[in-house]
């Protein structure tokens, strides 16, 4: 792999990057080789899965997709193959009938069997819609964050288009392993690098069309200040990301196992 370059190319997943290489508070730089961010691998080609698997020894797949969306998609090429282990830990889908594509509208568009939540949500619309993740399923992110943790092989943690749910997740590890918040947000933010292409790809998919049809390109674009916004929250409300986690269960031990992944 390139250590000058972040981005994996794919036949089949066009938002998938490496989380190496990014700048910690400290002075070093995240590892290389440990942990991938993407978007949807259902379309990866045999030729993909090879390289992923063989060449890049990938053993562990955090899938946050909703059960809707894993049922509507069917099994994917990686769920066959026996050396990747497959983590599904879905954070619920906030918007949209079956997805987040839309992280920004309102949150009674939301359609998931066990959803409970109110249909004008109040706290979410000051809080953002990604602290919902924390809110409705710490669990889930605690369970994916230590599956990311695990020191065997590289990992490739996941949604639909990569960028909300993958966003909010690779935010808290990156935060773990100390990198600094303006690297956090930017790491966000490169995925309207390739939204067009993750726009494509979502609209050939019958579980994500009437999500995306008849909005423009640039309502989808990662903002700095949807990321910007989750992070205070989590300071305002906590003292910080860090101090979320414990609250929700996360260990000393957890921080320094993702630790170990990422930094030297």
């Amino acid at each position: 792999m390139n250590e000058h370059e972040r981005w994996i190319v794919l036949d089949g997943a066009v938002n998938v990057r490496d989380l190496g290489g990014l700048p910690t508070t400290d002075g070093g730089t995240t590892r290389f080789g440990r942990i991938l961010r993407g978007d949807n691998l259902q379309g990866l080609s045999a030729h993909d899965v090879a390289r992923l698997v063989g060449e890049w020894k990938l053993r562990h797949v955090i899938d946050l997709r909703s059960d809707t969306e894993v049922r509507l998609e069917g099994p994917g090429p990686l769920t066959t193959v026996p050396e990747v282990t497959i983590h599904h830990h879905t954070l619920f889908a906030e918007s949209g009938r079956n997805t987040d594509s839309a992280a920004d509208t309102k949150i009674d568009d939301r359609a998931l069997p066990w959803a409970k939540a109110p249909r004008n949500d109040a706290e979410l619309r000051v809080t953002g819609y990604y602290y919902g993740y924390l809110r409705d399923r710490p669990d889930a992110v605690l369970s994916a964050l230590r599956a990311m943790a695990i020191d065997d092989g590289l990992a490739l943690v996941h949604c639909a288009a990569g960028k909300d749910r993958t966003g909010v997740v690779s935010a808290l590890a990156l935060g773990v392993a100390g990198v600094t918040r303006e690297a956090i947000i930017a790491d966000y933010v490169v995925t309207g690098e390739r939204v067009e292409a993750v726009l494509g790809r979502l609209r050939a998919s019958d579980t994500y069309r009437a999500d995306l049809d008849g909005k423009p390109a640039d309502h989808h674009l990662p903002r700095p200040e949807y990321m910007d916004q989750f992070l205070r929250t989590l300071d305002d409300r906590f003292g910080g990301p860090a101090e979320w986690m414990a609250q929700a269960g996360w260990t000393e031990a957890d921080t320094e196992a993702l630790r170990a992944r990422l930094r030297d």
